[in-house]
């Protein structure tokens, strides 16, 4: 079985020759590969396929393959090694090119970390349409709202000054609406102290480079999306995590808070166990950090999409002393590629963190900030989120059902109160290095649980709200199957 590690060092090939050229396809074939070599696209130590993979990639019988490969052996572009396949040699095959940079050793020496390598393929995956997603943290393209987004552009040109850059916080306009919806929530934040982010992950990055030195520990629920990326570990900091319950992150566990320190929590529709935090647990643990003077990086990304009991307010509406940055998104509950986010805190932070976003990317989309900010005023944000709450609420009954129907004998589950996921745990120990190798096998693409935990895992993050329902079920039948043939 290939590892996920000696998966992402295979080269990616989209290509094929054309079998109508003039040109012999292993001369095709020799000088695309020697194309993608000499341009520093296959760095030195890629692997290639296997040959008889290779055929099937280009459509051509196998001894095609083999004499492109001897040919490109013998330049001492590609090496051979025996029970090891083929692999990128060197990037200046003979006298025939001048040699390029070996783009290799900068690949690998900025600072900033590589994901991990099942996140690197969970990403390749999930714009390859042949793969149902069962993990994927995004909405179904069939709940989008394309009746509401056609009145809003037709309005936008009649209000729209001009698309010129903003300034460091964002669009006025959007910031005032923004401080209004707040204010609904308890959560007293005028504009000077709102932010407007390319999507809430900017503001995590924005954080991790600007208000944290090196060596900082970051605390944070055990599992948590926190720990399926690289930010604050780029940033050279740590991330320790700390057990939970059925109430949230057991804040009680943390040994010592060290100076510098910073605790992150999604307190409501936790990523990816769906916990909501009760009200009596916010509050102690805004306590223990307000005596403990530990800032706090609530993440409020799921807080609108619950089902049939509103959550408790968020933690930073009990906030007056400018202890908690908050971090908002409309990437969960409207349109990701709308790419906007807001961060709330004290104004000497966010002025702070503005100036580095305008050195960073001089401001998120002028057209998406005017766009939201007229969802919001003209209502149709707060009737889209009802529906939508009834849809999801309903694709996550359906999924429950077919759960109970595929591996109640299996596994056990949560059963969300709102957000996207369902947190599922095997009753027995399975490799799930291998059930996601094996999904793959079948098209599948899941969100493994060891990407969220700082321990061995043995669980899936599932998520209702993209795949449709049938292709849920198909997809959950087919890894019913998987998991006992792991467990036998």
């Amino acid at each position: 079985m290939t590892g996920l590690n000696e998966l992402n060092s295979f080269v990616d090939i989209d290509w094929q020759p054309d079998k109508t050229a003039a040109t012999p396809i292993y001369k095709q074939i020799i000088e695309y590969i020697s194309s993608k070599v000499s341009s520093g696209d296959w760095v030195v130590g890629k692997k290639l396929p296997s040959q008889r993979k290779l055929a099937e990639i280009f459509k051509v019988n196998r001894s095609t393959i083999v004499a492109a490969m001897d040919e490109l052996i013998s330049y001492g572009m590609l090496e051979s090694e025996f029970g090891g396949g083929t692999k990128v040699a060197s990037n200046t095959w003979s006298i025939l090119m001048a040699a390029p940079p070996d783009w290799n050793k900068y690949i690998h020496s900025g600072s900033f970390k590589s994901n991990l390598p099942t996140i690197q393929t969970i990403n390749k995956l999930e714009f390859e349409s042949s793969y149902i997603r069962i993990g994927t943290g995004e909405l179904s393209p069939e709940l989008f709202p394309h009746q509401l987004m056609n009145k809003v552009f037709r309005k936008l040109p009649s209000k729209i000054p001009s698309l010129n850059y903003l300034g460091s916080l964002g669009l006025p306009e959007l910031r005032n609406s923004l401080s209004k919806r707040l204010a609904k929530q308890g959560i007293d934040a005028p504009p000077s102290t709102i932010l407007i982010t390319s999507g809430a992950l900017q503001g995590l990055q924005l954080i991790s480079v600007c208000m944290l030195n090196p060596g900082s520990t970051i605390f944070t629920e055990a599992p948590t999306y926190l720990k399926s990326l690289q930010v604050f570990q780029s940033a050279g900091m740590k991330l320790s995590g700390v057990p939970m319950d059925g109430q949230g992150i057991m804040y009680w566990q943390i040994k010592k808070v060290l100076h510098g320190s910073l605790l992150y929590t999604i307190p409501t529709h936790q990523n990816p166990t769906g916990i909501v935090m009760p009200e009596e647990r916010r509050k102690s643990l805004f306590d223990f950090c307000r005596v403990n003077r530990l800032p706090m990086i609530e993440d409020n990304a799921y807080g609108e999409l619950w089902f049939d009991q509103e959550p408790p307010a968020p933690i930073k509406a009990m906030d007056k002393n400018g202890m908690i940055l908050y971090l908002g998104t409309i990437s969960k509950t409207f349109a990701p590629g709308l790419r906007i986010g807001w961060l709330i805190g004290p104004e000497s932070v966010v002025d702070r963190i503005g100036d580095v976003k305008m050195q960073v990317d001089y401001g998120a989309s002028s057209v998406s900030q005017w766009a939201l900010t007229e969802f919001f005023e003209s209502g149709y944000y707060d009737d889209y989120i009802l529906d939508l709450k009834k849809e999801l609420r309903s694709r996550r009954d359906l999924a429950i059902d077919v759960l109970n129907r595929y591996l109640s004998d299996l596994a056990d589950w949560n059963v969300p109160n709102g957000g996207f996921y369902i947190w599922l745990r095997f009753r027995k120990v399975i490799s799930i290095d291998r059930l996601f190798q094996k999904a793959l096998e079948n098209k599948i693409l899941l969100n493994p649980g060891n990407v969220y935990d700082f321990a061995t895992s043995n669980s899936l993050r599932l998520s209702y709200a993209y795949a449709s329902p049938a292709d849920f079920e198909k997809a959950i039948k087919i890894v019913a199957d998987l998991v006992t043939s792991l467990m036998t």
